[in-house]
């Protein structure tokens, strides 16, 4: 670990191809194999449709909560090493993968660049990503509006 300041972070999981629950399951091991990466909470198992790219198997999904002194490229370059050691592929964008990892929130990090964006541009569109960060806490709130979560999902409730 390089920093002394433990993050609470939070990464989306998702498989669509073969096993998709063991691929689930073997992400979080790896991802917290060597201690750098603590695992805290884990949300249920959801299968759900496609986003974007819909011609494509459908998916499980989970979220998980971690603690981590790695800072937050340094947990993105972990994460790639695990889609890449449980065989993704990136031929097609957005499309089929054994894995995708991705890191929604750094702490109340917030930070854009070509690599990485937090917290992730897909947490308000998407109800299960919402549904799974609400399902490990609760008071959960947005860093860049300082909403609850749970206010953004009572107001997309109320939309339809």
């Amino acid at each position: 670990m390089t920093g002394f300041e433990l993050k609470q972070v939070y990464i989306g999981l998702g498989s669509n191809l073969g096993d998709r629950r063991a691929y689930l399951d073997r992400a979080v091991g790896m991802i917290t194999a060597d201690g750098a990466v603590k695992l805290v909470a884990q949300s249920r198992v959801e299968e759900t449709d496609p986003v974007d790219y819909l011609d494509q198997p459908r998916f499980l999904n989970q979220v998980i909560r971690v603690e981590t002194g790695l800072s937050a490229k340094e947990l993105l370059r972990r994460l790639r090493e695990v889609e890449d050691a449980l065989g993704r592929r990136r031929e097609v964008p957005r499309g089929p993968r054994t894995i995708d990892c991705d890191i929604l929130l750094y702490g109340d990090e917030i930070m854009a660049d070509d690599e990485l964006t937090v917290p992730h541009p897909g947490i308000p569109a998407r109800d299960f990503i919402l549904d799974h960060l609400l399902e490990i806490d609760p008071e959960l709130e947005d860093p860049l509006t300082g909403k609850k979560y749970r206010e953004l999902r009572h107001e997309k409730n109320s939309e339809h």
